[in-house]
């Protein structure tokens, strides 16, 4: 098949330090054009690729060769410009949050549908083979019944001009690394999950939220704690307590490709680490989005429903 023939919607820094090399990289993909709103941005940004440099995001779209693109913009800006890409016709991948209200990522969602394109919100330690094996041994019973599952992604301060600290661009930690433990929860507990309470706490001198935590429950009884910040020390884990035993994972929602991941799963006998082998979560993220548009089957957009909704209710538990 040809490559899939893909623009870039803006020029964050997860689209420069992560997806941009990736992209670059992968055979399926080839790299059509980088748009900024500053001329200058996209042209330094494509340079290192060869690809064409376009100003503003509507003549991206305009453009016949892109087949998709893939959106790198603020939160809050990801309702106006996917709801453009899908109506130009353009496959989109877009970074999580796919946007701030459950009600319009469902309106999205019944727009790829209805055009037959491919959505998908960009999270990508799903992606990744570690969680799978994890899921496994859960199945398989090696630490019994589930219990309880706890989950943490926390990062340290960001500079004080950082978009994350601006609400009208869907800033704070709820949208940002909230994500993480709660879409955790989801592939873990699957999408039964509710709510039971939330607290969400901010700085003197910020204007969004820069922590939080939420209880969750399953219709089983199952528990999920949920921590999230972005003025504290690293976090990137997550554990599940069963009757007979746990599993913990370090280092669980943006490892680097060159990370070998330990699975340690603890029972009476003692501690043992399953050691895994290396994966690339950003390549293997393109390769899924890239399949699903080549197959014409879309992926699944229940976990991002889901998601969705949980993040909505976590904020409305914690306004009461």
């Amino acid at each position: 098949m040809s490559p899939l023939r893909l623009g870039v919607m803006g020029c964050a820094g997860i689209a420069r330090r992560r997806m941009l090399p990736a992209m670059a990289a992968d055979d399926g993909i080839e790299l059509v054009a980088v748009a900024s709103r500053d001329g200058r941005t996209a042209a330094e940004t494509a340079r290192p690729y060869g690809c064409r440099a376009v100003t503003g995001y509507a003549e991206l779209l305009g453009l016949a060769e892109v087949e998709a693109v893939y959106v790198p913009l603020p939160a809050a800006l990801h309702a106006e410009w996917v709801t453009a890409a899908l109506a130009a016709g353009k496959h989109v991948l877009a970074e999580k949050p796919l946007t701030t209200a459950a009600d319009r990522t469902r309106r999205l969602v019944e727009s790829a549908e209805r055009r037959g394109l491919v959505l998908m919100e960009n999270v990508m330690f799903v992606h990744h083979p570690q969680h799978e094996a994890v899921r496994q041994l859960v199945a398989d019973g090696a630490i019994g019944e589930l219990r309880s599952f706890q989950a943490a992604f926390t990062i340290p301060a960001l500079p004080a001009d950082d978009i994350r600290h601006r609400p009208e661009l869907g800033g704070g930690a709820l949208w940002d690394v909230g994500v993480y433990p709660l879409r955790a929860a989801l592939h873990f507990l699957g999408d039964g999950l509710r709510v039971v309470g939330a607290t969400l706490e901010t700085v003197a001198d910020r204007q969004v939220e820069t922590g939080g935590a939420a209880l969750l429950r399953t219709p089983e009884g199952v528990t999920a704690q949920l921590e999230f910040g972005m003025e504290h020390a690293y976090r990137s884990s997550y554990e599940l307590v069963g009757g007979t035993g746990r599993i913990s994972v370090e280092r669980a929602f943006t490892p680097p490709a060159e990370h070998r991941p330990v699975l340690r799963l603890t029972r009476s006998a003692g501690t043992e680490e399953i050691e895994l082998p290396a994966a690339d979560q950003v390549a293997r993220t393109l390769a899924a989005f890239t399949a699903a548009v080549r197959s014409g089957a879309g992926p699944a957009a229940g976990d991002c429903l889901a998601q969705a909704g949980l993040l909505d209710a976590v904020r409305r538990s914690a306004a009461r």
